[in-house]
């Protein structure tokens, strides 16, 4: 370990998952910075573990990845999960792939009301105001590509169970809502769920 990374008590490896635009790669990279730990985001992994560059498969679209791609870059997450320390890993699979594996926090980050509705208009703002996408492209990034890998996911780890979902609170430690916190103040939620301030 170098010496300005932060060492945690119990924790080698923080999981961030959520859903598209929920604010999960701010939260990320932010906790990275101020651990001064790796931040490593699912596209990395998926280019070293399946080569889908080559394939000429965008990472986005997991309907178009063939299965045996899925299942090489949870391979390889879990490997990173077992093996690996002073890492934020942020992608959608985390924290459902790091269930029974000790050292690991895993945070999920939603977007909901106070019934528990996801916000999907405002995830689409988001990535709107973010990326210069138009809102039809953003509806699209949001609501197909989340539809897409659901699908997927549903039929891989779940057996075809139409209720599954990866950011369900159980698979998880800690849950941030961007609907009532801002990104400070996610950021903060976090930093106490480990025993660190500002």
């Amino acid at each position: 370990m170098s010496k300005s990374e932060k060492d945690l008590p119990d924790i080698r490896i923080i999981t961030v998952s959520g859903r598209i635009a929920s604010g999960s790669t701010t939260l990320a990279k932010r906790l990275s910075q101020i651990l001064n730990w790796r931040h490593i985001e699912g596209g990395e992994i998926i280019w070293e573990a399946a080569k889908i560059n080559s394939l000429g498969v965008c990472a986005k679209d997991t309907n178009k990845r063939p299965d045996k791609e899925d299942v090489s870059f949870d391979e390889s997450l879990k490997k990173i999960l077992k093996n690996q320390k002073n890492i934020v890993l942020e992608t959608k699979l985390a924290g459902f792939n790091a269930q029974g594996i000790a050292g690991v926090l895993k945070i999920v980050v939603v977007c909901d009301d106070n019934k528990g509705r996801d916000q999907t208009r405002i995830r689409i703002d988001r990535l709107v105001n973010r990326e210069t996408l138009t809102t039809e492209e953003a509806k699209e990034e949001v609501i197909e590509r989340e539809k897409n890998d659901l699908d997927k996911w549903r039929r891989l780890y779940a057996k075809g169970d139409f209720s599954w979902n990866y950011w369900d609170k159980k698979y998880y430690d800690l849950v941030i809502n961007t609907f009532d916190h801002n990104a400070e103040e996610s950021l903060k939620i976090a930093l106490k769920a480990i025993g660190h301030s500002l």
